[in-house]
């Protein structure tokens, strides 16, 4: 293997300057030649720029008041709305770090959060308001400030978002920010098996995988915006409080600039309308919502073919649910790779130049990328071999907050260990084989349930798919799938069982099915199999 032979055909430079300012600051850099574009869009409602770093200062204001200084960590459970947006810039003007928390968090996953970040400050919808009200008096909180989105009744002694920013003048004076050692984000990851850990990531980080976004399709913004920049629109399905549409959608999105039309749930006619009326070039998506466009009847009526480019993460894109996608709408939908503690991405597929389907494309610039074998993770393997993915760039986190064992496990010598298995062919494009935990072995053998599921989509009755390992007495573990049939469709278990038969090895082909209405997501689309684990060992 040649060193970094993705440089042989790379798409873009290589190396880039990142500027070492805060996020905030980059920000109002990117946008304030743009003070009457169009900044953010809510249920018809538009905010400028201009308003934007209004309630951005007023914001900023309020927290300093309540005492929140550099360093002091304020939680924000909030779906996609201004107030995410006004309230996620003004901690990074004072220099605070933003705890993201899911909105649909259990009060028990709630108050492991609050109290393992410290956060003094509290910032809720009112929509999701009980899970926080059934902990408040176990978390060191001090100051609760609700948004009222459905103007629902909530209990207890609150401040109200737009009433106290009514009492404020905009702070003017930012906060000094050393951007590669100051923290922005406690983003909480890796809860699948045990507690999260928050993945600290500064404002370096945070701009630096910006930086790399742009660069990565500046091919088209540059023929896009080639004599001005003009008002366009994103659709930002992606819930800010992921890394992925913190990243991708809320802070890419808004630093072309463009304005981001919110969305606080996934919901794909309302999706579909939005697209019809803002005609959106940009995508950021997760495969579900590719998916669910792709297959629904009647998507040609919304001008879908409005869309040019799309990216897709945060969960493997079927290659079938990839070609009707595109047949559909004409667009180019390049798959990526990223994770949490890399701000999240690091890996995608070429605008310009040959895309792969059913790999995560090439590196980032300056994402320097190795396979190392599974059990040392010591030896570099050879191209075409499969090991676990590790890497190092700007965008790569400090550590884990106060997890000083799982951060020395997960940084070696400035390199991330990934915990994710792939392979990467003679170009350099890499494709991700599993999740390491993933890895079923049955009756000796190692499978990858993504292979088994990238055969599942391949079938032509079924919308979506997912496969497991299960325990066995004899095989120690067996697959088992879980399917979802196109609206009006119907098979049977030996129906899929054999048209895996045909394509798969003997050892991975699946020994059960079970036909479901729906699949257990997460709040940005992402199949669960850690959820459909727990349903079978709570038949036991």
């Amino acid at each position: 293997m040649s060193e970094r032979p993705w440089l042989k055909n790379y798409p873009v430079r290589w190396n880039l300057d990142y500027p070492k300012i805060s996020l905030y600051d980059y920000l109002k850099n990117c946008t304030r030649d743009y003070p009457d574009l169009v900044a953010l869009v809510f249920f018809g409602s538009e905010v400028t720029f201009r308003e934007l770093h209004e309630k951005i200062d007023l914001t900023a204001a309020a927290l300093a008041e309540l005492g929140v200084e550099k360093g002091e960590r304020v939680a924000l459970m909030l779906p996609n709305c201004p107030q995410y947006v006004y309230s996620y810039y003004a901690c990074m003007k004072l220099g605070a770090v933003v705890v993201q928390v899911n909105p649909l968090y259990t009060p028990d996953e709630l108050e492991y959060i609050l109290n393992d970040s410290g956060a003094k400050v509290f910032i809720g919808a009112d929509a999701v308001f009980g899970s926080f009200h059934s902990v408040r008096d176990r978390v060191p909180v001090e100051h609760v400030i609700v948004s009222r989105l459905l103007w629902n009744e909530v209990e207890g002694n609150n401040l109200t978002f737009d009433i106290l920013l009514e009492q404020q003048e905009p702070l003017e004076e930012a906060a000094r920010i050393d951007p590669l050692e100051d923290l922005a984000v406690f983003q909480y990851t890796g809860g699948t098996t045990g507690y999260p850990k928050a993945a600290m990531l500064t404002h370096y980080n945070l701009t630096s995988n910006v930086v790399q976004i742009k660069e990565w399709i500046g091919e088209w913004t540059a023929r896009k915006f080639e004599r001005d920049v003009e008002q366009v629109f994103g659709i930002a399905v992606l819930p800010f409080f992921h890394s992925y549409g913190m990243t991708c959608s809320m802070n890419t999105g808004l630093t072309m600039p463009s304005g981001l039309v919110l969305l606080p749930r996934f919901d794909l006619d309302a999706m579909l309308e939005l697209i019809k009326l803002y005609k959106p070039p940009l995508l950021p998506a997760v495969p579900t919502v590719y998916n669910a466009i792709a297959n629904h009847p009647n998507a040609d009526k919304y001008h879908i073919d409005a869309i040019e480019i799309c990216n897709s993460g945060a969960a493997p894109m079927p290659v079938e649910t990839m070609a009707r996608f595109e047949e559909r709408t004409g667009s180019k939908l390049l798959e990526g790779y990223g994770l949490s503690e890399a701000s999240p991405v690091t890996h995608c597929n070429p605008l310009t130049g040959e895309r792969k389907p059913g790999s995560i494309g090439m590196p980032y610039p300056d994402t320097e990328c190795k396979l190392v074998d599974i059990e040392s993770g010591t030896i570099e393997v050879k191209a075409g071999e499969v090991g676990e993915l590790i890497i190092k760039g700007p965008q790569v986190m400090k550590g884990y907050w106060n997890r000083p064992e799982e951060t020395a496990a997960t940084l070696r010598d400035g390199w991330l260990f990934t915990g994710d298995i792939a392979r990467m062919d003679e170009d350099g494009y890499f494709y991700i084989v599993d999740r390491k935990k993933d890895m079923v072995i049955t009756g000796g053998f190692n499978v990858y349930p993504r292979e088994v599921d990238e055969v599942l989509h391949e079938h032509p009755k079924v919308a979506q798919a997912v496969s497991v390992g299960l325990p066995d007495d004899h095989y120690g573990e067996v697959i088992k799938a879980y399917v979802v049939l196109m609206d009006e469709e119907t098979a049977t278990e030996e129906e899929i069982i054999e048209y895996c038969r045909q394509k798969l090895a003997r050892f991975k082909v699946p020994r059960m099915v079970e036909f479901r209405s729906e699949l257990p997501t997460s709040a940005i689309g992402k199949i669960l199999r850690r959820v459909l684990l727990e349903e079978e060992r709570a038949k036991k």
